[in-house]
């Protein structure tokens, strides 16, 4: 990572985290409202920088050796649960795992999600083989409600924990008892999560607050399965938390609390489904195909942009990604169904996790918490395909055992499957576009001007029609006074995505700047052109009507002049410079340009 652009340009949630860590590290460690996002990882960070500094090395080797034991744990469970050379397998299978790696390398709590999860199949192995103590159980809670902190709808995986336990019970407890030591185990970890969010806003949250917003993003009329803002463009977690509340207060005319808006757009939400099943049902579709599929969909950093950096992620991207993991994974689950009746509480994880996830919308790191399971059941094919050679092991007694006809079955499952996963459905040139600009907002923030043009430039040559390259370019060179060519800039953005609003405002404020600088240069005709470009774009841009009535006065058009600050005033009435520009061309009668200079905002 230390020889990539990425290494310390953070982006997207990245960037709200190592803030947010840092305030924690600072002594911030309460906060001051609700948590929007889930808040074990930025406190694991804020830990690491409170022991060791703000240093982002230290951040990923800490990740890497918590990326390892996770490897460890699946090798353990996969060991305990069928054979030592499953679980040898399944420990290198999530070793070499592309993403896995990938995944480490990022400021993101995806790879506590994984650890989280491995241990959780690592403590259901030790209870399915060996009948767990109390201890093991309450152990269990707590990571249930650590992945919780992580993970909100891993929620739904420590629940299916307490009905396994109550249909289960073993000899050190009874059926009660085992699911409320779970319970204990993990209100420890998300009641005093609670206690504080209700301190800071007096209502209830058991984690976070941002339910509504995303089962909307994930369910609405114009939804596509993956991310989308809010507001087009307006992706980072400080721009989403902002734009919901406020939509959601300009819809009901009244302030709202944090829970009031999650139920807006809960709200908003069901009614989708409830007036458009048949679209819903089509939404769905889409998104269970993007669940399963080879491609890793990104929020704001691609696998395929970092392979261009790193050897690991070149050789084994194309070899170890979802779409060769699920088939095994199927083929591995349909092998060990014999043993179903100990090993239901996996597959009905599996099943009930991905469920979570299609329920809202589908991303690389939402769905990567199913890969310790999948790569459990995929250490069982890989170990008994070696049998098959030899004619022995429990896939060779499965496949004679069964008919012609069941075998059959199982081979168009596996096919279908194999199929559906490695359909192309995502484009792999988009992803590394949106990583591009991305990382180029992250270097225009961190003034680097230069270099965050460059690299969106590079956006626009890898994937010509994604618009919001177009729109941060303009931005990178309207700040370095280059108005002419952030115009044209803005101008090209708007062919490849007429209804994308802050492009047509930022040509508006672009058309401004050029026209003023017109302006004082006394180009009065390059002046006028620029403020109607602008006006075109932003009709109720008040400053730029009365800098158009100022070079119309200019050029002596004295009645178009006064239309414009009479405009201006309209728009905003208590504009000074406009009043008194008015009042000098009805009174004076004579040129502008003597009595007023444009006014620069």
């Amino acid at each position: 990572m230390r020889g990539t652009p990425f290494f310390d340009a953070l982006m997207g949630d990245a960037r709200g985290y190592d803030a947010w860590a840092q305030r924690i590290a600072g002594g911030e460690w309460i906060g001051r409202d609700v948590f929007y996002q889930a808040p074990l990882y930025p406190y694991f960070l804020g830990l690491v920088y409170a022991v060791f500094g703000r240093d982002l090395l230290v951040v990923r080797i800490v990740q890497a050796v918590i990326g390892s034991l996770s490897c460890v744990l699946v090798c353990f469970a996969a060991n305990r649960l069928f054979s030592r050379h499953a679980g040898i397998v399944a420990g290198f299978l999530m070793a070499f795992y592309a993403p896995a790696i990938f995944f480490v390398g990022l400021i993101q709590k995806s790879v506590l999600d994984v650890f989280f999860v491995s241990a959780l199949i690592a403590l259901v192995a030790v209870r399915l083989k060996a009948d767990a103590t109390k201890t093991a159980i309450a152990m269990l809670g707590i990571v249930g409600g650590g992945l919780a902190l992580t993970r909100e709808n891993a929620l739904v995986i420590v629940a299916l924990l307490g009905v396994w336990l109550w249909f289960t019970p073993g000899r050190h407890h009874s059926r009660l008892a085992g699911v409320a030591i779970l319970a204990a185990g993990v209100s420890l970890v998300l009641l005093p999560v609670a206690i504080r969010n209700y301190s800071v806003t007096g209502g209830f949250y058991l984690t976070t607050a941002q339910f509504g917003p995303n089962f909307y993003i994930g369910n609405h009329d114009g939804a596509d399965g993956t991310y989308s803002s809010l507001r087009f463009g307006r992706g980072s977690p400080e721009y989403e938390q902002a734009d919901a509340t406020e939509l959601a207060q300009q819809a009901l005319g009244r302030a709202l609390t944090p829970g009031e808006v999650s139920g807006y757009w809960t709200e908003r939400a069901l009614t989708f489904i409830s007036t458009q099943p048949m679209a819903w049902l089509r939404l769905t579709g889409r998104k269970i195909a993007l669940l399963v599929n080879a491609r890793e969909m990104l929020d704001t950093e691609s696998q395929e942009s970092h392979a261009e950096w790193s050897l690991p992620l070149r050789v084994l991207g194309p070899v170890t990604h979802f779409g060769v993991l699920v088939p095994l994974a199927v083929l591995g689950a349909w092998i060990a169904w014999p043993m179903r009746s100990r090993l239901w509480v996996l597959y009905a994880s599996a099943l009930l996790y991905s469920a979570s996830v299609v329920a809202f919308y589908v991303f690389a790191r939402y769905r990567y918490p199913l890969i310790p399971l999948l790569v459990l059941f995929a250490s069982v094919t890989v170990t008994e395909v070696t049998q098959i050679v030899m004619r022995r092991g429990p896939l060779w007694s499965a496949l004679r055992s069964r008919s012609r006809s069941q075998r059959a079955a199982v081979v168009f499952v596996i096919a279908l499957t194999s199929i559906a996963a490695n359909w192309p459905l995502l484009s792999p040139d988009l992803m590394r576009a949106i990583t591009e600009t991305n990382l180029g907002t992250a270097l225009v923030e961190n003034g680097r001007l230069q270099d965050g043009e460059a690299r969106y430039r590079r956006a626009i040559e890898i994937q010509s029609d994604y618009a919001p390259a177009y729109n941060n370019l303009g931005v990178a060179l309207r700040a370095q006074g280059r108005l002419d060519e952030a115009i044209r800039t803005y101008e090209d953005g708007l062919r490849v995505r007429r209804e994308y609003p802050t492009l047509h405002a930022n040509l508006a404020k672009a058309s401004y700047d050029a026209g003023t600088a017109h302006l004082e240069a006394g180009r009065l005709n390059e002046a006028v052109t620029a403020f109607e470009l602008s006006l075109r774009e932003q009709p109720q841009y008040a400053e730029a009507h009365n800098n158009l009535g100022i070079a119309f006065g200019s050029q002596g058009k004295l009645d178009a002049a006064i239309a414009e600050f009479e405009q201006a005033l309209k728009i905003k009435p208590d504009y000074v410079d406009a009043r008194k520009n008015l009042e000098t061309a009805r009174i004076a009668g004579a040129s502008l340009k003597s009595k007023t200079r444009p006014t620069v905002f």
